[in-house]
């Protein structure tokens, strides 16, 4: 590497890069994507060539980064970041916050929950409240699993003093959670964010071989829950916001939950 070569460019060639790789993608796969020669991606990972503000953004779409590590992109080019982070709190934020709260009361007497990308509950409507306080008091499970504060349903389903014991169906369901919490980590390409859910991972513990996928397979795979005695059968639909342009919409997903037997839909009609 050259001495000459500036600071930015370095910097940018190599989060690029690394962008590109972890796609899974070839210098011509990008190039096609971005509708660029392959010859100038080439040199815009070399150094040979510099990026305009125009480029990264059009590099960025073509690899799906998430807003805020396409701000890490820009910056790494020597350009001003591109997105915001508004807190939900803010004025601007209020269309926004007033569907998420239409969308969670009108899924009741169901539970559903906003989560951000870290799995932190942001808001939740009453029969969510409801079904996080079927096995105690949420305040005390939030201390035994030694949240900081926030309410993060990936390490309250992972913890073995959280929602994990009340799981019936643990070795079945594990499998897939860890294996979108890597898939998460791994898209997000924030090391802090990734360090956070390795350690979620190792709390999920060794996970047993379930029985071969074929022989119950169902449309999803449901949660099963045996609190006391009382037992439900849930599954969740993810939403998220499909035009995002601010970082906390980008990265705040609705998760709603509906039951796959009567017994778990009269139970939350009954309680609502």
């Amino acid at each position: 590497m050259s001495t000459s070569t500036p600071a930015t460019s370095r910097q940018f060639r190599s989060v690029c890069r690394q962008w590109r790789q972890f796609r899974k993608l070839s210098q011509l796969d990008l190039a096609l994507a971005a509708n660029i020669s392959q010859r100038h991606l080439s040199w815009l990972e070399t150094g040979r060539s510099q990026p305009s503000r125009e480029m990264v953004a059009r590099l960025s779409d073509a690899m799906e980064i998430p807003l805020r590590e396409r701000n890490v992109l820009f910056q790494s080019a020597g350009y001003a970041a591109a997105y915001r982070e508004t807190q939900l709190d803010e004025p601007a934020m209020t269309p926004v916050l007033d569907v998420l709260n239409r969308v969670l009361q009108h899924h009741e007497p169901l539970p559903a929950v906003v989560v951000d990308r870290l799995w932190d509950v942001k808001r939740k409507n009453r029969a969510a409240d409801l079904m996080f306080s079927i096995g105690g008091d949420p305040a005390d499970m939030l201390a035994r699993t030694g949240g900081d504060g926030e309410f993060n349903l990936a390490l309250l389903t992972v913890h073995p003093q959280g929602l994990r014991p009340y799981i019936a169906n643990w070795d079945q369901v594990a499998p897939a959670f860890v294996h979108r919490l890597k898939s998460e980590a791994l898209a997000s390409g924030d090391p802090a964010m990734q360090k956070r859910f390795a350690r979620y991972i190792d709390l999920a513990g060794p996970l047993e071989v379930s029985e071969p996928l074929h022989a119950s397979l169902l449309p999803v795979l449901p949660l099963e829950l045996n609190i006391d005695g009382l037992e439900l059968s849930l599954f969740s639909v993810i939403s998220t916001f499909g035009t995002p342009q601010d970082i906390t919409t980008d990265e705040l997903r609705i998760e709603a939950f509906y039951p796959t037997d009567e017994q778990t839909a009269e139970f939350f009609r009954s309680a609502g």
